[in-house]
């Protein structure tokens, strides 16, 4: 009885340690959303490349010009607000659900790792915008995502990790596959989303 007890006390002192250090309420069902906002972001982009007169798929290395390339930013930061919208909804209603603070010195912490390499990669690809180096930008922006969650995993759920080495590997091989940036970001923000907030969801909820 006294070997139960001790062993009870010692998973809620573990409990209560991993609240305190870390971000806990990242919630499965965010990652779903925000993989089906950059999937259908992709189909109207598709769209937009059959306007232009583009087919995607013909097999031929796509370089598009300066005008269609601020056209997709555009609808790569919308897709980016619903994004971040998304996971603020489901982690303020999961933190709400467990009692937790969803801002205090751990989310401060936790949004500073993360945000260096993503403001770092943001530059980035406004340089590569600059100097009309368009085909590298899907590749950057997978390789500093997943840098950044890398980084973030510290101080929230460590499973966060392996979503962001997939992006890195994702970036580092569509480096070898240039003008073919919105079949990889498809792949790394749609695809790979879902499957981890899917994982995620069952896991944790």
């Amino acid at each position: 009885m006294e070997s139960k007890n001790y062993h009870e006390d010692l998973s809620h002192i573990r409990t209560m340690m991993e609240r305190s250090s870390r971000f806990i309420s990242l919630s499965g069902l965010s990652g779903v959303v925000a993989g089906l906002a950059a999937i259908a972001g992709a189909v109207y982009v598709y769209f937009v490349f059959q306007k232009e007169g583009i087919d995607y798929f013909d097999g031929k290395r796509n370089v598009f010009g300066p005008s269609l390339v601020k056209q997709l930013v555009t609808i790569g930061i919308a897709i980016l607000v619903v994004a971040l919208l998304s996971g603020y909804i489901f982690t303020a209603n999961k933190s709400k659900k467990k009692g937790l603070k969803i801002w205090d010195a751990t989310t401060r912490r936790l949004l500073i790792t993360f945000a260096i390499p993503l403001v770092t990669g943001g530059f980035f690809c406004l340089a590569l915008l600059y100097h009309h180096l368009f085909v590298l930008i899907a590749p950057a922006t997978l390789l500093f995502y997943g840098l950044a969650l890398v980084s973030a995993e510290r101080y929230t759920l460590t499973d966060i990790k392996y979503l962001g080495y997939c992006q890195i590997v994702l970036g580092l091989i569509s480096l070898f596959f240039l003008g073919w940036g919105l079949l990889f970001w498809t792949i790394g923000f749609g695809a790979l989303h879902i499957v981890y907030g899917l994982i995620m969801h069952k896991k944790y909820k």
